[in-house]
């Protein structure tokens, strides 16, 4: 088992990950690793990571370019002239020279829409045509309001493409977080954000430059706009700037005057789209800490979190909230307490909204949800009782039966929690023989066995240690017989040789102990000859668990 106790920096990473509890002897483990990491997030990182913004549909100026760029994607001809057209435009705009001039804005007008009519805009041929240090000087401070737009959305289609192409823009950091600024319009804070954004979202290294330049504190002011659009990027920027498995600007972030109380009146009154934003936010900053958790609680977080989690089918707001809440619930008995108060105004409470969610078809939000169960079942008795009356057993009974591998993962995490009572005066693993017996019954045994012979490690281990379970705690040897009907102890044998010295000690000491040579025997005698069934000799799982 894993120590999360301790002081110092050691401790604390330890306790960055929320770890799900594991069924049996481990069920005292409240934190799952896999809540916030690198790999988990990986495929949402890579969608929510940067966005090139597209040329806005009023748009109709340079119709020429504009037609270009539509049609370049399905035609080789016509990219190679989007390519020599924007190598043509970044040089115009270096010809203008730095006096600013309306030729100057619309020359960045007409490179900005090549950079972003076409789903594949041609960076490449505007950094090598040396566009950067144009746009910095584009920058400058006394240019014209459309001279900076123009120059940060440039900026902002060129930090969206590829790594090289990101670090391209290094350049105009500085000036683009000065921007920021509240003095400054609107839509150039906004489109600098969304710079910044893109920025944030490709590397740590960008992420610890941009912290120590003063991106943190100006990005979270304008959280605090009346401009929604820009409340929106700036909210998505931060969700880039803090994200990542030792991200010290969350707990910075977490330190300002007055962020904790914004965050949870835009969770309350602001629409979907902004939400979204706000709760990839949480999803980070509760990853991070028991303390950030507590603060947003005490301002009164979730009451209306857990009201989007019961009223919402927006799949991309449900997303971070579920792992907001998941993350949570994750830490102690009495955060569970609060969520499971705050949805009591609901019907049927955030058990239902929970079942609701695992009853849909998308598998992310299967997933999602499943996770959040399994931390609210790894809790107290009456947290397991709350889940097990809830609603949730029937769908995660279904998908432990019928859905892709990582969502009956899942789903078995959640139901094996559900039948092992908590620490308690050092009786951890103690099973619950109300909840076993009613899940058992209902067919989830299979799914567990399935698990076994998974080639993933920790799945394998889950199912095992659900057998041992079940084979212990089943009353009047009816385990046993369980797990030899349902073709267990074949699952297990396959494991006997296993690689991994957990899984092929423990399915040995398993078949040793509940299907040793005195396993069966008064059946058969009691048929009769033993050689009826089994032949001449015992079979394999009979020879001290050893394959023939």
């Amino acid at each position: 088992m894993m120590n999360h106790g301790g002081d110092g920096p050691a401790a604390t990473n330890l306790r960055r990950d929320p770890f799900k509890t594991s069924v049996g002897k481990g069920a005292g483990q409240r934190r799952r690793q896999a809540a916030i990491t690198i790999g988990k997030d990986r495929r949402d990182s890579v969608v929510r990571a940067k966005r090139l913004r597209r040329a806005d549909p009023a748009d109709h100026g340079d119709g020429d370019a504009m037609q270009l760029a539509a049609v370049a994607a399905d035609d080789d001809v016509a990219y190679k002239l989007l390519e020599d057209s924007t190598a043509a435009a970044v040089l115009n705009l270096k010809n203008i020279g730095k006096k600013a001039t309306p030729k100057k804005v619309e020359a960045l007008q007409t490179l900005r829409r090549l950079l972003s009519c076409s789903a594949y805009p041609p960076v490449h041929v505007a950094v090598q045509a040396g566009v950067v240090p144009l746009l910095v000087d584009c920058l400058g401070f006394g240019a014209s309001e459309d001279q900076l737009f123009e120059a940060a959305w440039c900026l902002t289609n060129i930090a969206s493409g590829d790594p090289e192409q990101t670090r391209a823009v290094e350049p105009a950091l500085p000036l683009l977080i000065l921007h920021l600024g509240e003095k400054n319009p609107a839509r150039v804070v906004e489109q600098c954000a969304w710079a910044l954004g893109n920025v944030a979202g490709e590397a740590e290294d960008l992420r610890d430059w941009l912290l120590r330049q003063g991106a943190l504190s100006a990005l979270a002011r304008n959280l605090s706009s009346p401009i929604i659009t820009l409340v929106r990027t700036a909210a998505w920027a931060l969700s880039n700037l803090i994200k990542g498995p030792n991200s010290r600007a969350a707990t910075e972030l977490m330190k300002m005057d007055g962020i904790v109380d914004t965050l949870v009146r835009l969770v309350s009154n602001g629409d979907d789209e902004l939400v979204v934003e706000v709760a990839w936010v949480l999803v980070y900053v509760t990853s991070m800490s028991d303390l950030h958790s507590s603060q947003l609680i005490h301002a009164g977080l979730l009451p209306p979190l857990v009201a989007r989690l019961a009223v919402s089918h927006h799949q991309p707001l449900l997303t971070p909230v579920l792992r907001t809440i998941g993350n949570i619930v994750a830490s102690d008995n009495s955060k569970c307490d609060a969520v499971l108060a705050a949805g009591q105004s609901l019907p049927g409470g955030i058990n239902g909204a929970l079942a609701r969610i695992l009853e849909t078809e998308h598998r992310t939000l299967q997933k999602e949800a499943a996770w959040v169960v399994s931390n609210l079942a790894a809790g107290s008795i009456l947290h397991k009782r709350a889940v097990f009356n809830g609603g949730a057993v029937s769908p995660l009974l279904y998908l432990l039966a019928t859905s892709t591998f990582d969502v009956r993962k899942e789903a078995a995490y959640a139901l094996g929690n559900l039948c092992v009572a908590p620490r308690d005066q050092g009786e951890e693993g103690k099973p619950i023989l109300e909840h076993l017996n009613v899940l058992v019954d209902r067919g989830c045994l299979m799914g567990f066995i399935a698990l076994v012979k998974s080639p993933d490690l920790e799945s394998a281990r889950l199912g095992l240690q659900f057998l041992e379970l079940v084979m212990r705690a089943l009353p009047d040897g009816k385990g046993p017989k369980l797990v030899e009907k349902l073709d267990g102890i074949a699952a297990m044998e396959e494991l006997q040789f296993h690689a991994n010295e957990e899984l092929r000690i423990m399915s040995n000491m398993l078949i040793d102990q509940y299907f040793g040579e005195d396993y069966g025997l008064e059946e058969e005698f009691v048929s009769g000859d033993a050689r009826t069934q089994y032949g001449p000799e015992y079979p394999p799982w009979r020879r001290g668990g050893l394959a023939a």
